[in-house]
């Protein structure tokens, strides 16, 4: 039944809801991560490496590992679970990003290119596992009210993700720093968010 009352109901339900709303909000996070990837890519790949028309193979290239992804994960959470899933893609990834920004800083925020495709490729693997997972965590307790928990849970990870992709992008400085911080710093949020979820 339509009405404000019902509406406001279901409304304060979902904002009451560790489980729905914290996975939302680590799903804001990943989901800026890779939005602030989409904003720096051309400027990474082009002006500092000058890969110049190459540049959509290699953008290609890193999307497969988004596609990877989304094929394996299908047999994996049948094994593992969501929740194992997004745990340790979550971890992985911040762990991961940890590492590099260190590797990035040591030589001067400008990598061999390579070092960059070998980050970015299982780095995306990790967000491919997560994107997914992380929506359906958050839908779980709504089923009873899954539109409005879908159009509430949709809203406010873009809502998140939007202004954290134009920090990053805004904040190019001509090395992969600021891009490769983004990943560690949104990656290890959304990392301690789910931990507090899971305990």
């Amino acid at each position: 039944r339509f009405s404000m009352a019902h509406l406001g109901a279901s409304l304060r339900e979902i904002g009451g809801s560790r489980v729905a709303l914290g996975y939302t909000i680590a799903s804001g996070f990943i989901f800026g991560a890779f939005l602030s990837y989409l904003t720096c890519s051309q400027q990474v790949f082009q002006d500092i490496y000058g890969v110049g028309a190459a540049f959509p193979i290699y953008f290609g290239v890193l999307a497969i590992a988004l596609g990877a992804a989304s094929l394996t994960n299908g047999q994996l959470v049948q094994r593992l679970g969501m929740k194992t899933l997004v745990k340790r893609s979550s971890r992985g990834l911040a762990a991961l990003s940890i590492v590099y920004v260190g590797i990035v800083f040591f030589l001067s925020g400008t990598p061999p290119l390579w070092t960059v495709m070998a980050y970015f490729l299982p780095a995306f693997f990790c967000l491919g596992i997560m994107f997914g997972n992380l929506n359906a965590l958050a839908m779980a307790p709504l089923g009873h009210i899954a539109g409005l928990g879908a159009t509430v849970i949709g809203s406010l990870s873009t809502f998140i993700s939007v202004p954290l992709g134009t920090l990053v992008g805004q904040s190019f400085d001509g090395t992969v720093m600021p891009l490769v911080g983004g990943f560690a710093l949104f990656s290890m949020i959304a990392a301690a968010i789910i931990h507090g979820i899971e305990r």
